[in-house]
């Protein structure tokens, strides 16, 4: 056999340091990329390892070898590393170096089975080395990737994968699979669960919480809507039990009375009220208290039908249309009634909306610092700008004139507010079937506000065979479904006298 090229000269004597591997120390390490550089005048060929796999130690001879150190490198060079790149990486983290080669390729393997590849891999293992070596993070990529029975495989977005690893210390991973399912026993339906881990902040969610602190949590939501309240809003479940949810929703526990019903359907309707401090809730509420007047019963009644009033900037929305609706000479009570109305009067832009709605109720003849201003304000904060020209032209195609679109508007306010399509058939009902003028809807505006099929169509052909076409729109429609069906089955005085003779003869 041929003597192996690497072995020393025979009858050499033991060289210090040891700078040479015997053939047999490379049977079990695969074919790399390594340099070989030729030194001294003798030529003897010496090995560096980039990786610095190689130790040596100057006292005893010894040489020890680690195959992670050498087979390290090709592998980050696959994920695109350079060799200055490695070098500086396994320099500044030294568990690298000794932990077993198989085991950070599986640990590379499964990050990518995650989804965390190219790019983001590269900037994760820079940013947090440990994701190669630490024993707790094991426990998460197996849950994540490989466990079936949640159906959770490729289905947690990269991202949040990468967030969590980056955000997370190794020890406040352990435990995340019975978190996940907690959440399940707490009742988060199985196929939302995916909605639920790719939206919430996991870190906070999960991590940073301790099983039983978690637990508290879901019980103390689970009396103001608990499932819904946290698939409606995810992000819940990242805040603090102690310093934010409890205060929070005790605010609107309180100001509701203790209703524990109705301060629910604050949350369902509103859960982003819960990202706001105590203090910015009770400013809100002690402006509408103070500077409007309105009671705290009161405020949260209009609270209840439009919690997002509290998203509302109170420098830049609140307190400039409290003041024109006061301008318009609306009392406490008055402003009140409006709220509970048209509580996105306070919310929609000024500059896109409502200032041009302005526009138009002035152009048809309100005027301003008036009720009936507000009032028609009120009416039309319920449709787009849009609409409002549309239905202002429907009625002027079909003959009336400003003053009479707002006498009309007066009476009824909501005539402005209708969809134009919709107004347009109920008109050419009028008309063309009923045999009506458009001047008729003078007197009864609200004509316009009931349905055509449901009540317009029904009644009138009801009506028709009975009392021809000469009735009463105002009396054909407001009176209540239940009086309009008994009226129209009692049978008329000369029909009965006709049964009774017919019973009498027989």
């Amino acid at each position: 056999m041929a003597a192996n090229s690497l072995s020393p000269p025979t009858n050499s004597p033991p060289q210090t340091p040891s700078l040479y591997f015997t053939a047999s120390a490379f049977t079990r390490i695969p074919l790399i990329s390594f340099s070989l550089r030729q030194k001294s005048p003798n030529h003897r060929l010496f090995l560096r390892c980039r990786c610095g796999a190689l130790t040596i130690n100057a006292n005893h001879s010894t040489t020890m070898f680690t195959d992670s150190g050498i087979m390290l490198f090709p592998l980050f060079q696959e994920i695109g590393f350079n060799e200055k790149d490695t070098e500086a990486i396994l320099d500044t983290n030294s568990a690298l170096r000794f932990t077993p080669f198989e085991s950070i390729r599986s640990r590379i393997q499964s990050l990518q089975f995650a989804g965390v590849n190219g790019l983001a891999l590269s900037k994760l293992i820079v940013k947090r080395p440990h994701v190669l070596t630490s024993r707790e993070i094991d426990s998460l990529l197996c849950f994540v990737v490989n466990y079936c029975n949640l159906e959770l495989k490729g289905k947690i977005e990269p991202a949040q994968i990468e967030r969590l690893l980056n955000a997370t210390d190794p020890g406040f991973l352990v435990g995340f699979e019975m978190k996940v399912r907690l959440l399940l026993t707490f009742g988060i339906p199985k196929e939302k669960l995916v909605h639920v881990l790719n939206t919430v902040n996991l870190t906070k969610a999960l991590c940073l919480k301790s099983f039983e602190e978690m637990d508290r949590m879901l019980a103390f939501l689970n009396r103001f809507g608990g499932v819904d309240l946290i698939l409606r809003r995810p992000a819940i479940l990242n805040y603090d039990l102690e310093t934010q949810l409890m205060p929070r929703i005790g605010f609107i526990l309180e100001l509701s009375g203790g209703d524990e019903t109705a301060t629910a359907t604050v949350l369902r309707k509103f859960p982003f009220v819960l990202a706001y401090s105590v203090d910015h809730l009770n400013d809100h509420v002690e402006f509408l208290n103070s500077h409007v007047g309105l009671s705290y019963e009161e405020i949260f009644k209009i609270i209840l039908v439009y919690p997002g009033l509290f998203s509302a900037s109170k420098k830049r929305k609140l307190h400039p249309r409290i003041d024109f609706l006061k301008d318009c000479g609306l009392s406490p009570h008055d402003v009140f009634k409006f709220l509970i109305k048209a509580p996105l009067f306070l919310s929609l832009s000024f500059e896109e909306n409502l200032a041009h709605k302005l526009v138009f109720l002035m152009k048809i003849g309100y005027e301003n610092r008036t009720k009936e201003l507000a009032m028609a304000m009120g009416a039309v904060t319920r449709c787009s700008c849009k609409n409002l020209q549309e239905v202002i032209g429907v009625y002027l195609n079909y003959g009336l004139t400003c003053e009479d679109i707002l006498d009309m508007s007066k009476k009824h306010p909501q005539v402005l507010q209708y969809n134009h399509e919709s107004l347009e058939e109920k008109l050419d009902y009028l008309i063309e079937e009923m045999g009506r003028e458009v001047g008729e809807l003078l007197s009864f505006p609200a004509f316009l506000g009931y349905k055509l099929d449901g009540r317009i169509k029904h009644r009138y052909e009801v009506k028709k065979k009975i009392l021809g076409e000469g009735m009463s729109i105002n009396k054909l429609l407001s009176v209540s479904a239940a009086r309009f069906s008994k009226k129209n089955t009692k049978k008329p005085p000369v029909s009965m006298i006709h049964d009774l003779n017919e019973s009498e003869d027989k």
